[in-house]
Order: structure tokens, then C-alpha cells, then sequence
């Protein structure tokens, strides 16, 4: 792409939002412009801004580094005038974060939204960009619905669906019906490190406030069907979801059971797996993995540390497929949560909208 769309970043100085700039920062399609933040942080530098809690291996930037940091709010005006797209990772109340969200799309800009403000909002498509793809057909409603003529809203689904729903989808031929899935939740999904949270080191916290219900129910929207200009979410599978907080730094591993319609062999499904098409692959889009999913046969993966970071955190990892006495079939699905689950998932949502022609 010979001009990068000018970008910003919101609640970049936040782990999300760190996530955003590392991935943005060398970017072939997109360029840092803006990086804001809350009042706290503004008027600075971003490197200043962060110091002391900056939450990845790698240095910060330097050209991003070097960027004065905005106020989200008071400087809308300017940010939404001098970038296309604006990257939301913000931290704050979900009514103000969808309030901010929907003025910068009435300012024009594109809004790719790693937040949950907006997820069941019925003209506003959540993509899994491999799964739901032509969602991305509510934005021509959202417009008119709304009257933007370059603006739009995307979000990212939850985190914590990552590693199943892509597998679920291979297995859709099968008919899946009921699924019971337990995820295995790392610390930085909460925003946090183990050197922050000291209570969780050798600690596991059996409860995540809100993350069941959005496991059992954002699947069904992805899977849903266009209707009269909205989402009607899907019926089927049915899922009961447990999410727990384990002491893991990055990546979300889900323990699933699933009954099908059909009655599959373990050879069909291992199939299903190993030759699911990614609908994306043709658009050669940065960030989209060379293989979506990969299937182990190894008895002891996926493991977090060892394979969390498959096609650089893009891929899905599954193992252990085995029939269940109780549930039919049952399997081990392994996704980097902030990078497939939440900066990266939005990157590469936002180079799909882009390559659909809805963000030039």
C-alpha cells in the first residue's frame, strides 16, 4: 500500500493499547499518527507516559515514543481530522466508552473497538474475521441508520472465545449441539502482570465477573444471520461456560465437550480441523495467520508457553481430541489473548475492513 492510512490509538498507554502500538508502530498498511489517552497521561510524551509500565519485551517505539500524548476527549476534534481510523482501547464506564465511539464515527472516522460497549448494539457487526466476515455488510445500514458517510464501528468479541468458536466452526458440517467449555484465563486478560498481581501467583481464581455469559452468548451473534438490517443471533450449540483465572501471563486455554447431530469419527474431525479453509486467505492481509488452526498429536499440547505464540499469536492450537463418555467429543484449544484475542484480532479486523474498501 503506497499511503498508510493515518491512524490513532485511544487508552494506548493501557496493556491493550500498548499491544496497538507495538503492532501498528511497522505496519505496511497503517502509520501512528496519534496516540490519546486520559487526562492523566496527556501533554507528555508517550514514552514518559508509560514509563514504569510498559507490559511488553519489546522497547517502546522510538517515533512512536516520541508522539505527545492527547486527551481522548478534548482533543476529538483534532484526532478524528487527522486520522482515518482510530484504534479504541479504552478503560472507562461501557455507556461513555460507546458515547466517545459513536462521536468519532460521526466525525468520520473508522472505529475498530477492542471494547465491549458496543458488541450487541444490532447495527454494529462483532467479527471473528476468519468466521463472520461478511458482517462487515451491517456497515452500510449503520450508515444509513445513523447518517455517517465515512465513519463506522467494529468490535472485537470477548477474549475468552478465541481458541473454541474457530474449532466449532470447522466442526459446523457435524452439527454441534450442546458444548460445555471451561477456560483457563492468563492474568493479562484482566490488565494485569504477575508482578502486579501478586495474589495470583501459585493462585487459582475460580470466577471472572461477566466473562461466562459473554462465553456463552457472543458466539451465537457471530454465528448469526442478517435480518432486516440486524444480527439474529444464532440457536445452536447451546454452551455453558466456566472461566477461570489461572496464573499465566499470556494465553487462554479452553478445556470443551460438544455433542453433534451427527455422529462424526475421530478421523472426520481431525479432518474438519486440519482442512478448514480460512476464508481470508486470498486477501493477504498482514496479520491473517498462514494457518489458522493447527492440530497436535502429541498427547501433552497444546501448552501455553510453548504454543500461545503459533503464526505470531494469530493461530489457533488444538489437541487431545478424544470421545467422552458423557458429551460425545471433547478437545483443548490454546489462543494468545491479547494478541488473536484482542489488539491483533482488531488489526486484522481493521485490514479487512480496509481491504473491502470501507476505510479508504
Amino acid at each position: 500500500m503506497q499511503n498508510k492510512i493515518p491512524v490513532a490509538v485511544l487508552g494506548a498507554t493501557g496493556m491493550v493499547g500498548q499491544r496497538f502500538v507495538s503492532l501498528l508502530s511497522d505496519h505496511p498498511w497503517f502509520e501512528i499518527r496519534i496516540v490519546a489517552a486520559s487526562s492523566r497521561s496527556a501533554g507528555r510524551p508517550y514514552a514518559d507516559s508509560v514509563h514504569g509500565r510498559w507490559t511488553l519485551r519489546e522497547p517502546v517505539p522510538p517515533a512512536v515514543g516520541r508522539l505527545n500524548v492527547l486527551e481522548v476527549e478534548k482533543d476529538m476534534a483534532k484526532i478524528a481530522s487527522e486520522a482515518r481510523m482510530v484504534f479504541s482501547a479504552l478503560a472507562m464506564e461501557k455507556a461513555r466508552i460507546a458515547e466517545i465511539e459513536n462521536a468519532y464515527a460521526g466525525l468520520d472516522a473508522a472505529v475498530i473497538s477492542n471494547n465491549s460497549a458496543h458488541r450487541w448494539t444490532q447495527d454494529v457487526p462483532m467479527l471473528m474475521p476468519e468466521i463472520n466476515p461478511h458482517h462487515l455488510d451491517l456497515i452500510g445500514i449503520q450508515r444509513k441508520n445513523r447518517g455517517w458517510k465515512k465513519g463506522l464501528i467494529v468490535v472485537k468479541p470477548n477474549c475468552s472465545i478465541q481458541s473454541y468458536v474457530p474449532v466449532l466452526e470447522a466442526f459446523k458440517p457435524f452439527g454441534p449441539e450442546k458444548v460445555m467449555v471451561c477456560t483457563c484465563q492468563a492474568v493479562s486478560g484482566a490488565g494485569k502482570t504477575l508482578e502486579s498481581w501478586p495474589e495470583m501467583v501459585d493462585n487459582v481464581i475460580p470466577f471472572i465477573g461477566g466473562e461466562e455469559k459473554k462465553s456463552e452468548d457472543e458466539p451465537l451473534r457471530i454465528w448469526g444471520t442478517i435480518r432486516n438490517g440486524v444480527i439474529e443471533p444464532a440457536k445452536k450449540p447451546v454452551i455453558s461456560a466456566t472461566c477461570i483465572r489461572v496464573p499465566v501471563t499470556d494465553g487462554h486455554l479452553a478445556s470443551v465437550h460438544v455433542t453433534f447431530g451427527k455422529k462424526p469419527s475421530r478421523e472426520d474431525l481431525t479432518d474438519a480441523i486440519r482442512q478448514f479453509e480460512n476464508p481470508l486467505a486470498g486477501l493477504k492481509l498482514p496479520s491473517s495467520p498462514g494457518a489458522f488452526i493447527k492440530y497436535f498429536d502429541e498427547e501433552d499440547r497444546p501448552q501455553t508457553r510453548l504454543d500461545r505464540d503459533f503464526e505470531r499469536g494469530m493461530g489457533i492450537t488444538v489437541g487431545r481430541l478424544r470421545e467422552d463418555s458423557i458429551l460425545g467429543w471433547k478437545f483443548i484449544a490454546l489462543s494468545h489473548n491479547t494478541l488473536r484475542g484482542a489488539a491483533g484480532g482488531s488489526v486484522l479486523t481493521a485490514e479487512l475492513v480496509t481491504a473491502k474498501g470501507y476505510a479508504s
